[in-house]
């Protein structure tokens, strides 16, 4: 991820397990617009007390899934909302984010799908025990005053792009603890 776009929060505490361990995945999300709306939830790093940034809808392709299928299955469990993959429009976006957590670092390659929904009120029964404990809730946004920490920073660009014409996103670092010069080389050694 050499010249990657490393936007982050540097005031953040310097605090992580060493070594920690380093996952590469494929990833799905999916940008939920209710009109002007997209919904989000409020995502923390449980080592970092007060860390919170805000993301859509969205994590791991399970063996045997396509991305429209993960992206379905986690807004399922992440939101309660049930789609199938006619629902989905996309992708509409790729890139890949590098995740420095306290804890682990994570490499997804992310394919981005929209999906227009009325509003709804999401719910939490689906999460898991990881997101029972690190997710804090959720809020509807407008598109034209969202948080500033929100991974990725470009979900308003996402919502209006053209699935004929996939977004190319900027790699990233979205990190609660920044990772290390030796790290970078550990995650650009792993991707080959």
């Amino acid at each position: 991820m050499a010249g990657a776009d490393r936007r982050t929060d540097r005031r953040r505490q310097e605090v992580a397990v060493n070594p920690r361990p380093l996952k590469l995945r494929r990833g799905a999300r999916v940008l939920l617009l209710a009109g002007e709306e997209v919904l989000l939830l409020n995502d923390s790093d449980p080592g970092i007390p007060g860390s919170s940034w805000w993301v859509t809808p969205g994590g791991g392709i399970d063996a045997g899934e396509n991305p429209a299928e993960a992206a379905c299955r986690e807004a399922g469990e992440e939101t309660g909302l049930q789609l199938t993959p006619l629902d989905l429009v996309g992708p509409v976006a790729r890139g890949r984010a590098c995740h420095g957590y306290s804890d682990r670092i994570r490499v997804q390659d992310d394919l981005f799908f929209l999906a227009r929904v009325r509003r709804f009120e999401p719910s939490s029964m689906g999460w898991t025990d990881s997101e029972k404990k690190r997710v804090k809730g959720f809020r509807w946004w407008r598109l034209d005053s969202l948080p500033a920490e929100v991974w990725p920073p470009w979900v308003a660009e996402i919502a209006m792009a053209d699935p004929a014409h996939p977004l190319a996103l900027a790699d990233r670092e979205e990190s609660t603890v920044p990772l290390s010069p030796a790290e970078w080389e550990r995650v650009s050694a792993a991707l080959g």
